[in-house]
């Protein structure tokens, strides 16, 4: 690949992010509240279900575009799980901002939060990955981290800290109501 297409997948993995996020807001009430669906979607409205939005479509697009980029850039691993988590901490930060400043919360802007924290993280990772920043940081930890991360948003899914970042603003309930099969 040419290092001049970097962007351009990068902005594909912006709307790949957007779209899948998009769609996985929603995919748990159109499965029936599926247990399986809500391993990787949002249960609820909560700031840390619409993180994990964020998560997996990027974590999966960085699974994909590693095949493209490894050669071409060493610091690919660790610039994706910096890239992943700087989308997952700009989410709270920007909602709670918002809401603490002004009192309310605005669905537009709730909505908005997720693409702006995806665009942003996209591209400071294309810029980052250009610079060869992360080259020295042990790329085989990155996936193990991942997974970690992967995992915490299902362990909490389903046993849920009663803390503000899991309590779903509609409901004022924490994680998963109720789990058919």
């Amino acid at each position: 690949m040419e290092k001049r297409s970097l962007a351009l997948w990068q902005f594909g993995g912006y709307v790949f992010t957007s779209a899948l996020g998009t769609l996985l807001h929603f995919l748990y009430d159109l499965t029936g509240e599926s247990v399986a669906v809500s391993f990787f979607s949002a249960v609820n409205e909560s700031t840390w279900e619409h993180m994990k939005l964020l998560f997996f479509p990027m974590f999966l697009f960085s699974l994909f575009e590693y095949r493209f980029f490894k050669e071409e850039y060493e610091n690919f691993r660790a610039v994706k799980l910096i890239g992943i988590l700087i989308g997952l901490i700009l989410i709270p930060v920007f909602y709670y901002t918002y809401t603490g400043i002004s009192g309310v919360t605005v669905d537009f802007i709730n909505i908005a939060i997720f693409y702006i924290a995806g665009a942003i993280a996209y591209f400071i990772e294309t810029k980052l990955m250009k610079k060869g920043v992360g080259r020295k940081f042990p790329q085989k930890i990155v996936f193990p981290i991942l997974i970690g991360i992967a995992i915490l948003f299902v362990v909490f899914t389903f046993f849920t800290p009663e803390i503000p970042l899991f309590r779903d603003p509609v409901t004022k309930t924490y994680g998963i109501e109720k789990a058919p099969l």
